[in-house]
C-alpha cells in the first residue's frame, strides 16, 4: 500500500497521541474529521495501522531492570517453538531469531536484578535451550514509539 504525505502525517499524529481526535488531527493536515477518519480507515484495512494501544512507561510500574539475553540452542529448534516458550515467561517483551552465533535474541524486562536473575534460570531450563549470553541495559539512548520511521 503507498502511503502519501498526508497520510504519513496522520500517522505520524496517531503515533505521537493515539486519542486525538480526528478533528484535531484535521486541523494539522488540513483536512476535515470526516476525511481523517476514511484515511485512518483505509490504512487499519490496509494493515497499516494494526491497532491502537496504551503506552506503558516500565519504571512507573517498577520494571526498572531490562536485558538483551543470546539464546543458543539445539540443532533443529524451530521458530514457532521459540515463540511458544518464550511467550511463557512474562518478562519477554520482544524475541527475535537473528543471524550469527546466537539463534535468537530475547529481551527482557524485570523489576530488579533478583527478578531477571529467576526469569533467566526459567530461561534456560528450556528443553532447548544450551546456553545464554546476557547483557544488562545500563541506560536507554534511543526510544522511538514506532519501529518504522515516517
Amino acid at each position: 500500500m503507498r502511503m502519501d504525505a498526508v497520510d504519513q502525517r496522520i500517522v505520524a499524529h496517531l503515533v505521537a497521541d493515539a486519542r486525538a481526535s480526528y478533528a484535531e488531527i484535521g486541523a494539522k493536515v488540513s483536512l476535515s474529521a470526516p476525511a481523517v477518519k476514511r484515511r485512518v480507515d483505509r490504512l487499519r484495512a490496509d494493515g497499516v495501522i494494526k491497532g491502537f494501544t496504551a503506552v506503558i512507561d516500565p519504571a512507573a510500574v517498577g520494571w526498572t531492570t531490562e536485558a538483551f539475553v543470546e539464546l543458543f540452542c539445539t540443532g533443529r529448534t524451530t521458530p514457532a517453538q521459540l515463540t511458544v516458550a518464550t511467550r511463557r515467561h512474562p518478562e519477554v517483551v520482544g524475541a527475535y531469531t537473528v543471524s550469527g552465533e546466537a539463534d535468537a535474541l530475547v529481551h527482557l524486562r524485570a523489576a530488579d536484578i533478583g527478578h531477571l536473575e529467576q526469569a533467566l534460570e526459567r530461561l534456560r531450563a528450556e528443553p532447548f535451550v544450551t546456553s545464554t549470553r546476557s547483557m544488562v541495559v545500563l541506560s536507554r539512548l534511543v526510544e522511538t514509539p514506532t519501529s518504522v520511521p515516517l
